[in-house]
């Protein structure tokens, strides 16, 4: 018999196992709602009724919410310099008094500020900047403080957030001038006697998590947050990308704090109820993946106020709720319960993320160094996201690793379509082949056509072959770029094909050539006119790999790129190449397998369907003495394992 808490993650070396971060509040993980009565919305304060107030309340928290994050609308609550108006924070201390009742804590949001599109300002303001005037600062400040001060005492509060959607409202600020205001604003819930979590509410859009900068930095608020949270509202053209992208903004705000979901939702204008219901399965179960311990979904209600504003001008903004304007629920709230029941069933608050030996490599170019063009910050972001999704479809539970952050080794390394990188790291990744890793890098023109080409320093060392530019000009792609395997490669044989459809901008629509006439170089497969398409170097104990084509990048900017993107195939050849041995194979890309580990040793493994397709799959544990059950049912899933839609199974590790 064998025990379940020895199901591998991977390969037998653990020193290169990679820990992915998923830190907990110490409350344990919250789930529920951004919340507005649908008496008043935004202006519930002003018409407070408890009874409805109570009502919406209690059908979440038969739902399976144990929270929800509320709103001090600011230009009812601090009408003047200096004064608060003690009848509204009468009637939310009424709210924080039925939210007690009924069991559901309560997030108050102090500068609001920003709400549903448009921006609702104190009258008081006169165009004074939030960041920089001293006068608004200790406005902010004391408005903060004072509130905390009234119903920091209340036991509903359950934490603060200063802010909603901070970037929006206030626009973009230096680093430092961000700094301060979050200095200050967090001090004051400290000055105002409450030691509850507390986070700036600004959405984590941040430089670290899209390449764009606002000012905001998630560096800079870790002595001052005690926990980020990730607000994702994505549009695109593929499917996965959009059902993952919360899961995304989670990987990549981790940086040492507890990862709370604090916005994500749909409006029934722009998506079905049935197709909600689907995107909220899939965004709760990736972010938690993903690492997030809590979600707040957007938002906790309908409204019918057609004649009042924001919703007067922006109708699409009454469809968000969970439930519908008559208090009824919608299938997204149904999602939220079937969650809860998981959480439950696992322990959640005493799981953490299995270890991992794939990573992919963060550029630091993403948010340092001068004169990088937005351009290719953004594509680092983008290409980084689409191999996270390819190395998932290939079963390998990628973590992240950032170059600014003393990256650590795996057996694995993924450096996808990179332009950027420091000339050290190079070393690095030479030092960690000799030690045993397979490292494969995707070459890269760039997305900005500004020095077109990889900055790279020369490659020969890498791979012992030269390439063969032309200054200024791009090697020609075929509109469908076909590898043909010359030599085997994991489960790819000699003979097998690899194709990817090129997207992009021209100045990215380009491969590196090379003359691999070398006893060094391995030219594993070439292109359909006969140049190396990937290549390989072996280095002491483990390799180089390099593709002359940015793969990842072209399936970054190709619409529906997930349908039959073929990255995971060549993800999971390295894989194998690398003795790499994940957690649980299946045999369809469509079904994303990831897992968690309990404080016993008690293994869950999630297998999340990505597509609308009923998919029947059979599942492969590491260790073939264990076998899986469904953890809520267990029901056996040995022979095969039935997702519907967008579904997801989650099941334990038990020995056969």
């Amino acid at each position: 018999m064998t025990d379940p808490s020895s199901l591998p993650t991977s390969g037998a070396d653990r020193s290169t196992a990679l820990s992915r971060p998923a830190p907990q509040l110490d409350s344990g993980p919250w789930l529920g709602a951004n919340y507005w009565s649908r008496h008043g919305s935004l202006f519930m304060w002003r018409d407070y009724d408890d009874a409805v107030v109570r009502e919406e309340l209690q059908t979440l928290r038969e739902h399976g919410a144990n929270v929800t994050r509320s709103f001090l609308f600011w230009p009812d609550f601090h009408p003047e310099p200096d004064r608060i108006d003690e009848g509204f924070v009468e009637r939310y201390r009424r709210f924080l008094r039925t939210s007690a009742e009924v069991g559901l804590p309560t997030i108050p949001t102090f500068l609001v500020g920003h709400m549903s599109g448009e921006d609702w300002d104190v009258p008081w303001r006169e165009g004074r900047n939030l960041y920089t005037d001293g006068f608004m600062l200790g406005q902010q400040a004391f408005f903060i403080r004072e509130i905390v001060h009234r119903i920091g005492a209340e036991p509903a509060v359950a934490g603060w957030l200063i802010s909603n959607e901070f970037p929006i409202f206030a626009g973009p600020a230096t680093p430092d001038e961000v700094r301060a205001w979050g200095l200050i604003c967090t001090h004051a819930v400290r000055a105002g006697g409450s030691r509850l979590p507390v986070s700036l509410g600004d959405g984590a859009w941040t430089m670290e998590t899209t390449g764009k900068d606002n000012g905001f930095r998630l560096r800079r608020q870790q002595d001052l947050v005690d926990f980020v949270g990730p607000h994702a509202y994505p549009m695109g053209d593929d499917q996965v990308r959009v059902h993952t992208a919360a899961a995304w903004a989670c990987e990549m705000s981790h940086f040492g704090k507890p990862v709370v979901m604090e916005e994500f939702g749909v409006s029934a204008a722009l998506c079905s109820e049935r197709n909600a219901a689907h995107f909220y399965r899939q965004v709760l179960h990736h972010t938690l993946l993903a690492g997030a311990t809590g979600w707040l979904a957007w938002n906790n209600t309908d409204f019918a106020l057609e004649s009042v504003d924001p919703y007067r001008h922006r109708p699409f903004e009454l469809g968000f709720g969970i439930t519908r304007s008559d208090g009824t629920p919608k299938p997204a709230l149904t999602e939220i319960g079937a969650f809860r029941r998981i959480l439950d069933e696992i322990d959640f608050e005493n799981c953490t993320r299995a270890d991992t030996d794939t990573s992919i490599l963060i550029p630091s170019h993403l948010e340092e160094h001068p004169r990088v063009a937005v351009a290719e910050r953004t594509a680092i972001a983008a290409v980084s996201h689409h191999a996270y999704l390819a190395a998932k479809a290939a079963d390998l539970a990628p973590g992240l690793t950032r170059e600014l952050d003393a990256p650590h080794r795996t057996a694995l390394v993924l450096v996808p379509s990179n332009k950027l990188l420091t000339a050290p790291t190079f070393d690095l990744l030479l030092d960690w082949a000799r030690e045993g890793s397979h490292v494969y890098l995707s070459w890269f023109a760039g997305a900005s056509g500004s020095h077109r080409g990889a900055w790279w320093p020369p490659i020969e060392r890498l791979i012992g072959a030269s390439h063969t530019l032309r200054y200024g000009l791009n090697e020609p792609v075929d509109p469908v770029v076909t590898w043909e395997f010359t030599e085997p490669l994991g489960d790819l044989k000699a003979g097998d094909e690899l194709s990817f459809p090129v997207s992009g901008p021209p100045d990215a629509q380009a491969m590196l050539p090379l003359d691999a006439d070398s006893a060094d170089c391995v030219v594993l497969a070439c292109d359909g006119r006969g140049r190396p398409a990937l290549v390989r170097r072996d280095h002491g104990k483990g390799a180089v790999y390099l593709a002359t084509y940015p793969v990842e990048f072209f399936g970054s900017v190709t619409p529906d790129a997930h349908r039959d993107d073929q990255v995971h195939r060549l993800y999971r050849a390295l894989a194998l190449r690398a003795g790499v041995r994940p957690l649980v194979t299946v045999d369809d890309p469509r079904v994303h397998v990831d897992g968690l580990v309990h404080a016993s040793g008690q293994r869950y493994v999630w297998l999340v369907n990505v597509s609308g397709d009923t998919v029947t799959t059979h599942a492969e544990p590491g260790d073939a003495a264990v076998r899986l059950t469904d953890a809520l049912d267990g029901r056996d899933l040995t022979e095969q394992i039935r997702l519907e839609p967008f579904g997801a199974v989650v099941a334990r590790a038990v020995a056969r």
